[in-house]
């Protein structure tokens, strides 16, 4: 333990002597401190290599904000998207190996997969996914607002999720393709996809302290823990999220020293020491143009920045004319960025405990201008004055959507009618309840507070410790009730995949508890314009209604008396009580309301 203690020391002294050393890093914390300052971070951490060696690293602010627990090289983050590199080049080393080819439909080894059409089923390829060019856009409110650590739940919600436009029409970034690459290679070599990670890079690159679930995170030693910087710029703790089934799009959590590893191993095509880690055809292969993400002209104040296409889990820029290979990474309270210039021999890794942060673009960039020697940005100076110039655009954003609420609008429904289940089969379910005289959507991180925004349209606003999280509203997500043509709400619409008309959520109401005395009280015949209707109970507690020549119907308890049909939207029937007995049923319908009176024996 004694050898390994003065091992690492020896290292941290080796780093910090060897930066000292290059002219080009001279002053550089000076500059990286006043990055820390006007982004209000927590704390960052950042390292560079250079062809087989580690040239800086080194932590900033806090990983632990209240206690003041500094960030060193070591601190381990939450890496997000940057993880998707490691999950496409499990399928390059698979492809060594003869396992696969990318121009595979993915179904051959995922049997399972289905797509929303025929066209997709029939002709996307493995290479598809993972260069974003199914033509799906990236319908993240599946796996981010309904959670699980089944893979195969995640994988068939695939079916239901609609595209924007053709295969290969468009990039478009999708974390749910990325799942599906981690379950081709579960399927081909009969492990986990963290498994793999481990086997294949983890452990031969000697990336002792990385992990790859939230529950490792959570118990290791030296880690960070996440924050945002609130709209009154002050910080504060996020809960870490459990990506879960969604792991092979972003679930990996790293240090700066490494993930210099990682870098080393990209630099020199694939080799890390004498390990050929990842086949150097593939390398290659994933630093190419695979796809054109945009246009990404040149502008005059910085017309050596431009060009942005996709390899393979890595996006490809121009930076200052020198060929960028980068992903940034983004999940609740943490923020990365993994760049190397693979014909400069540079790479750089940047890691913040800040959400959806400026600090990984401004301090990658401050050291690629002193690495590569050439033109230098002021970099702060240039967020400073973004940050004053939003904040003026935000007062006109906020001013259009108050003139877009309608003032004095009602409810069409009381209350207890929005309540209940609502479901996507593309996404999951969440519940709407009642607390008090409000209204709550069950998020499973959190509770979300409905609060009327106008007619029949909700603002969705967090809400912690029993207060709404965001200080104004109009600043979240909008979910729209509809109602059927029997005048129930039937579905839940929300705007919650910006490509696409908004998704549709069905109800079903929340259903009472009746005991077996109170259904047998309903049972009998009854009879309507010669008809006669069934109405028994079966398995002992669930309650139907038969009409001949059509099938049986369950029968939900919603109120007193009142029942929904299990599969007829609109459809209710209401018994009716007289002197204390069960004297008709009345049969709601869209077209109308018919009573049907029950038969006396």
């Amino acid at each position: 333990m004694k050898k390994v203690v003065l091992s690492v020391l020896a290292l941290i002294i080796f780093i910090s002597a060897y930066s000292q050393k290059d002219k080009r890093l001279k002053g550089i914390e000076n500059e990286l401190n006043a990055v820390l300052e006007v982004t209000k971070a927590p704390g960052f951490a950042v390292a560079v290599v250079e062809g087989d060696k580690v040239i800086y690293a080194k932590g900033f602010g806090f990983r632990d904000y209240e206690n003041k627990i500094p960030v060193d090289a070591n601190t381990l983050f939450a890496i997000g998207s940057s993880t998707k590199a490691f999950t496409s080049a499990i399928l390059g080393k698979l492809r060594e190996d003869d396992k696969l080819s990318f121009n595979d439909n993915p179904r051959e080894y995922i049997p399972e997969l289905k797509f929303y059409n025929d066209d997709l089923n029939n002709n996307v390829i493995i290479k598809d996914l993972m260069r974003h060019s199914t033509g799906l856009p990236r319908h993240d409110g599946s796996w981010y607002f309904f959670q699980t650590h089944d893979k195969d739940s995640l994988l068939q919600r695939i079916a239901y999720q609609e595209p924007f436009t053709g295969i290969r029409q468009q990039w478009y970034y999708n974390n749910f393709m990325f799942l599906a690459q981690g379950i081709i290679a579960e399927k081909i070599t009969g492990k986990s996809w963290e498994d793999n990670i481990r086997e294949h890079f983890l452990i031969p690159l000697g990336m002792e302290r990385s992990n790859v679930t939230i529950a490792e995170m959570k118990s290791a030693t030296n880690a960070a823990l996440g924050y945002e910087l609130s709209s009154n710029d002050e910080i504060k703790k996020m809960d870490y999220y459990d990506i879960a089934g969604m792991s092979p799009a972003g679930s990996i959590n790293s240090s700066v020293n490494d993930m210099t590893k990682w870098l080393i191993t990209w630099i020199n095509n694939g080799k890390y020491g004498e390990e050929q880690i990842i086949p150097e055809p593939y390398v290659r292969e994933a630093m190419s143009s695979q796809m054109v993400i945009n246009a990404a002209l040149p502008d005059e104040e910085l017309p050596d920045m431009h060009f942005a296409n996709y390899g393979y889990g890595w996006m490809l820029q121009s930076y200052r004319g020198h060929y960028r290979v980068e992903h940034g990474g983004n999940i609740d309270g943490f923020s990365a960025s993994v760049a190397f210039f693979p014909t400069d021999k540079l790479g750089i890794v940047v890691l913040t405990n800040q959400n959806g942060s400026a600090v990984t673009g401004l301090v990658r960039n401050t050291i690629a201008d002193r690495m590569l020697e050439g033109e230098k940005t002021d970099w702060v100076q240039r967020y400073a004055d973004g940050v004053a110039k939003a904040k003026e655009a935000e007062k006109e954003v906020k001013s259009d959507t108050d003139e877009a609420k309608v003032k004095n609008t009602r409810l069409s429904h009381v209350n207890m009618d929005y309540t209940g289940s609502y479901t996507n089969k593309g996404y999951g379910t969440f519940e709407v309840t009642m607390r008090n005289d409000s209204l709550f959507s069950k998020s499973p991180k959190s509770d979300i507070y409905l609060h009327h925004y106008h007619y029949d349209t909700f603002e969705m606003i967090t809400y912690r410790d029993h207060k709404p999280d965001t200080l104004e509203y109009g600043e979240g997500l909008k979910i729209k009730f509809i109602t059927n043509t029997a005048g129930d709400i039937s579905d839940a619409a929300l705007q919650i995949e910006p490509t696409l008309d908004a998704i549709n959520f069905k109800r079903t109401p929340n259903s009472l508890d009746i005991d077996v005395k109170t259904l047998n009280s309903y049972t009998g015949e009854y009879e309507l314009s010669g008809t006669t209707i069934k109405v028994y109970v079966k398995n002992e507690n669930t309650l139907y209604l038969f009409v001949p020549g059509q099938p049986e119907y369950e029968l939900i308890p919603t109120k007193k008396h009142l029942f929904s049909f299990k599969t007829l939207e609109g459809f209710k029937v209401e018994f009716v009580e007289e002197d204390g007995a069960i004297v008709a049923a009345k049969a709601i319908q869209p077209n109308g309301t018919f009573v049907a009176k029950r038969k006396t024996e």
